[in-house]
């Protein structure tokens, strides 16, 4: 039997789990631990209108939201968890979280670690047919940990920019939160690349610069 050859099928992208949650916040927590003792922490976190210590508490907060909207034995479909977010500024992140000024940089990242660690457990621990509402659909674990490890890989280039610090992330990690939280992104590209592309932090060659962008928390087949 003769004819063209078939394409092969594309390769599922293996999921994003607890561990790289884990992963991604250690080596952000490091780089922060990095930054030395001339580091301006009050420098604008790159494109954003938040410090960069705002930007780290902003992105502990939101590990620790994550682990939250998993924690109830039935999760909330149409809200999120009720807790009292609050400003420290007009202008500043509503948090939930925020950490000890006095306890410095190194407290910082205890505080990032902590959030990463609820949200660790969280995701190893929660059945995966559980399902919790988050703005850009409701979002079973997996959906979680990814949302987890871009929050923390986007707002590390974030808080890089703003230190002076190096942060290049693993281009395998990047790829797998982009198959499960953004397939419209562009697959011929660089991983890293395409990733601050599609949280509008970036160009990408042949590829308008998005002024908006979400992600799709829900499973493939729940889209």
């Amino acid at each position: 039997m003769s004819g063209a050859p078939r394409t092969p099928a594309p390769v599922p992208a293996a999921p994003v789990t607890a561990d790289d949650v884990t992963d991604a916040v250690r080596a952000a927590a490091a780089v922060l631990r990095s930054a030395g003792p001339a580091a301006d922490w009050d420098a604008d976190a790159g494109s954003l209108e938040w410090s960069c210590w705002e930007t780290v508490e902003h992105l502990a907060d939101d590990l620790f939201a994550y682990a939250a909207q998993l924690g109830p034995e039935r999760p909330p479909s149409d809200r999120e968890v009720p807790f009292v977010w609050s400003r420290q500024r007009p202008g500043g992140p509503a948090n939930v979280v925020f950490a000890d000024r006095a306890a410095g940089p190194a407290g910082l990242a205890q505080v990032l670690e902590a959030g990463g660690a609820l949200l660790s457990a969280m995701v190893r621990t929660t059945p995966a047919t559980a399902r919790a509402h988050h703005v850009f659909g409701a979002a079973d674990p997996e959906g979680f940990a990814a949302m987890g490890v871009v929050e923390t890989l986007v707002h590390l280039h974030d808080v890089a920019a703003g230190l002076g610090a190096c942060w290049t992330p693993d281009e395998d990690l990047c790829g797998r939160v982009l198959a499960r939280l953004f397939p419209h992104a562009p697959t011929e590209t660089g991983r890293w690349p395409t990733l601050l592309w599609a949280t509008g932090r970036g160009e990408l060659p042949g590829h308008e610069r998005l002024t908006r962008w979400r992600w799709y928390g829900a499973p493939a087949g729940e889209r």
